[in-house]
């Protein structure tokens, strides 16, 4: 796809009366509290001491894989054409019924004296109830924290409510008071981006070393110099915290345990003498309580952010797909973006997942090698690394078990990995404070390597997965649609403006931890591209972390600012902010309320204090990435395994 070479006729559409504005906060989901108040030395915070069903054509979308590959990758999928026609039948006839209940609901509606519907004509397309292709939706044992929280776990003095999950736990090693809930990766309650220290074993793996780290991503948050104006966001976010995946290492392992103690011949001692009584109770794959308080919490930080850019006059397009969280997720955040009555607002545009479906919130389904051997080097290099910093767990565990189980580095690893499931599905888990500081700075080590090695630049499906989302939001920046088959994009959706809007303030896709660590590798995104050593140590000053990038509720903010000239690349608070020069429009990344500078990945961009990058260098600089995901040799292939850290770019070796 080639880019628009005269970036200042891009005419990105503006809300009316747009506000000038002096300061962009960076708030975690609450009013800006944190100001700068003469005499607060302490840094105390001042505030106190302390659906519609309708047209079912829509759900067959895009059934076939991805139109105008060569005839050799499309006779791959002769074999399942009969299956998909199938699956588009059935859907069909749900559809038909959705249809005619919508009739009804719409006749009623009309004769009712309910002056409830929207002001424009964008149609409700989608039917979200009954849910198809939701997928899992298990519900676990119902919590009751009241009971089981052992807190307080030292003196009373000592106490902290649970707010709601109880997350001050004694960890043996944690010197700096520090949540063990920021290392355990994708797991992570959301919580954004840290300003932090950045911690790192020494070369023996055996300690500890504490090394200063930059803010965030590498540069401090500005605010928006007066007189520029956000025109636009492009947001893609993660849903919240879930149950387990079935079939994963956690379901595997909570059952087979259970299965030994509800034999009643255990004998856990120690620290682990809470097994003797305990059972698996978690759901699967569908939000959790605290997963909808995210998003809903979500929706209402980018309501104060960016509420203004909603034009009330209009009805937007927000997209997800058919799995039950998915949706959820979506409808939990317009809720709190838009109030209850959020269908008003907006039209929800689910996109069905499944496999070999064509959808860019979750690419992985139309690329075959993605889900294969040859796309997991990432797993073989955490369990490399688990053979490494877990040996100490395994023998400790092992010790207070006797005979009543057999430990080894995989059921150890599984164990670790309840903790936070266990957390945010009943607030407490027993399982945490087994493993020590160290040993939770290894957890998340072990999941870095997963996600570089399975979705980032040592992955070779790394770009192709991410390539269809990146190709959506150029083509809304270059105001044209996608007519002919772009990677995995849904072309009968995305080859028009009802259900592909180009004239849209506001943009919420929703989707996936894996698809977003592909998104950002797509863009080309090299800050997150070196090789991490799969038997240690862990990096100091390591960029690819992924709590900080992909927990749960993650969000990727793509913003769009018109300034009335070029900007400052060297501006602080108290510089001078702009030069010589026209109107400039820029590209403003931000994951999880911290600033990306685009510098740092594309040389062209320039190493700016504020991480932007001019719109017109950037679409310059993606006008390429298209061809660089090689996305039909890179998910339809036949190539070897290559082992990890012998790819480097996100695609196969050439």
């Amino acid at each position: 796809m080639e880019a628009s070479t005269d970036y200042k006729k891009l005419k990105l559409p503006t809300p009316s009366d747009i506000p000038l504005k002096d300061y962009l906060p960076v708030n975690s989901g609450e009013a800006h509290t944190r100001r700068p108040i003469s005499g607060n030395t302490a840094g105390d915070e001042i505030e106190d001491d302390k659906e519609e069903t309708t047209d079912p054509k829509s759900q067959l979308l895009d059934s076939s894989p991805s139109y105008g590959l060569s005839k050799q990758t499309s006779s791959r999928y002769t074999r399942r054409n009969t299956a998909i026609m199938l699956t588009s039948a059935f859907v069909l006839i749900l559809g038909l019924v959705a249809l005619v209940r919508a009739s009804w609901f719409e006749r009623r509606a009309t004769s009712s004296e309910c002056d409830c519907a929207s002001t424009t004509t964008v149609p409700q397309y989608f039917q979200t109830t009954p849910e198809i292709f939701a997928g899992p939706t298990a519900t676990g044992r119902a919590p009751f924290l009241a009971a089981s929280n052992p807190a307080p776990f030292g003196p009373a003095g000592t106490f902290v409510a649970n707010a709601p999950l109880e997350t001050a736990l004694p960890i043996v090693g944690n010197t700096q008071n520090q949540s063990i809930f920021h290392l355990t990766g994708q797991l992570s309650p959301y919580f954004p981006n840290p300003r932090s220290v950045s911690t790192s074993w020494n070369v023996d793996n055996t300690s500890l070393t504490d090394d200063p780290c930059c803010s965030g991503f590498g540069v401090d948050e500005l605010p928006l110099p007066a007189r520029s104006n956000i025109t636009q966001l492009h947001m893609i976010h993660r849903h919240g915290s879930r149950y387990p995946t079935t079939g994963s290492n956690v379901v595997t392992f909570g059952r087979g345990l259970t299965n030994i103690i509800s034999k009643g011949n255990t004998s856990f001692t120690g620290d682990l003498s809470f097994l003797n009584s305990w059972s698996y109770g978690l759901g699967a794959e569908i939000l959790v309580p605290v997963g909808r308080q995210e998003l809903f919490d979500s929706g209402v930080l980018h309501y104060y952010n960016y509420g203004h850019l909603y034009n009330t006059s209009t009805k937007i397009i927000a997209r997800t797909t058919t799995q039950d969280r998915m949706l959820k997720s979506a409808e939990y955040f317009m809720a709190g973006f838009f109030g209850l009555s959020w269908t008003q607002n907006a039209t929800l545009e689910l996109i069905i997942e499944g496999d070999y479906f064509n959808n860019s919130l979750a690419g992985y389904d139309n690329c075959n090698n993605s889900n294969k051997a040859v796309a997991a080097g990432g797993t073989n290099a955490s369990a490399e690394w688990q053979g490494v910093y877990l040996v100490n767990a395994t023998s400790r565990l092992q010790a207070m078990s006797g005979n009543s189980y057999k430990w080894n580095t995989s059921s150890t690893y599984a164990a670790q990995t309840i903790c936070p499931y266990e957390t945010v599905a009943f607030g407490y888990s027993a399982w945490c404070d087994l493993f020590t500081y160290e040993e939770w700075l290894g957890f998340e080590y072990s999941i870095d390597l997963s996600f570089a090695g399975n979705n980032y630049f040592q992955s070779p499906t790394g770009r192709a997965v991410g390539i269809g989302y990146v190709e959506e939001v150029l083509a809304r920046l270059n105001q044209h649609l996608l007519t002919s088959a772009t990677a995995q994009d849904n072309i009968t959706l995305d080859n028009n403006t009802t259900t592909f809007p180009l004239n849209q303030t506001l943009y919420f896709d929703f989707s996936h931890d894996t698809n977003i660590a592909a998104v950002l590798t797509a863009f080309g995104l090299t800050q997150f591209a070196p090789v991490l050593p799969a038997k240690g140590p862990i990096p100091q000053n390591q960029q690819l972390i992924v709590s900080h990038l992909q927990p749960f509720g993650a969000r990727l903010d793509i913003e769009i600012i018109t300034a009335p000239q070029p900007v400052s690349a060297t501006r602080g608070y108290d510089s001078d902010e702009y030069e010589a020069g026209g109107p400039t429009t820029y590209v403003h990344f931000i994951i999880n309320q911290r600033t990306l500078p685009l510098g740092k990945s594309f040389s062209d961009c320039g190493q700016r204090t504020d991480g932007w990058c001019e719109v017109g260098t950037f679409l310059k600089v993606q006008a390429g990435m298209l061809a660089k995901a090689k996305y039909d040799e890179s998910c339809n292939g036949n190539y070897a395994v290559v082992p990890y850290g012998g790819i480097t770019d996100g695609v196969p070796i050439s």
